[in-house]
């Protein structure tokens, strides 16, 4: 007969068992979130060239406009490159996922009204704010990589604000960022995912 101890062992290792399966889904059905992370830096490499041929005011627009086309773009060029983009609905990381999306949704209007008082301040902002929601990713996909991802970002934020850096060069600086990114996890996802 098991005793108290070893039941609270034995779920204490199925928990950290089902947590690692559930990133291992994650990760092999998302390409570590390389996809985003490439379609999120095109965004901002997008704003980039609209505050630096149009103005800091409609890249502003470009860069939520494009954001809200994040997660239907990633699914489109998940597609095209044959990667599933789902997970299972019992998934007990989905719920993490959606609580860090709404996280930054709520956190937005605040770099939007930091624009209204200096356009300069709007994207630094968005960076930190996005660079914070990377980091809830190491416990979604088990890849400390996002903590690394999540830290530049913030502190690129951080020196760009200090700067008072022109919008165009603070999006970019965001896209390159990203892009860099999403194409090294890309490529380790191509390493180590396991082939279904």
């Amino acid at each position: 007969m098991e005793t108290q101890d070893t039941q609270k062992e034995t779920t204490h290792i199925e928990n950290i068992d089902t947590t690692k399966l559930a990133q291992a889904e994650m990760r092999n059905n998302h390409m570590n979130g390389a996809t985003g992370i490439v379609v999120s830096g095109l965004v901002w490499l997008t704003s980039s060239f609209v505050a630096f041929n149009y103005s800091s005011k409609q890249a502003v627009w470009a860069l939520l406009i494009g954001g809200v086309l994040i997660h239907p773009l990633s699914t489109i060029f998940n597609k095209i490159i044959g990667v599933k983009g789902t997970h299972s609905k019992n998934n007990p990381l989905a719920n993490l996922a959606m609580e860090g999306t709404f996280y930054m949704l709520m956190c937005i209007p605040l770099a939007y009204g930091l624009s209204l008082q200096r356009i300069e301040w709007f994207f630094p902002a968005m960076l930190m704010i996005i660079g914070g929601r990377y980091l809830t990713f190491n416990t979604i996909y088990g890849n400390r990589l996002f903590w690394v991802l999540g830290g530049i970002l913030g502190f690129a934020g951080y020196i760009l604000f200090s700067l008072n850096a022109k919008p165009y060069i603070s999006a970019l600086t965001g896209g390159g960022i990203e892009i860099l990114f999403g194409l090294f996890m890309y490529l380790d996802a191509r390493r180590t995912t396991t082939k279904k």
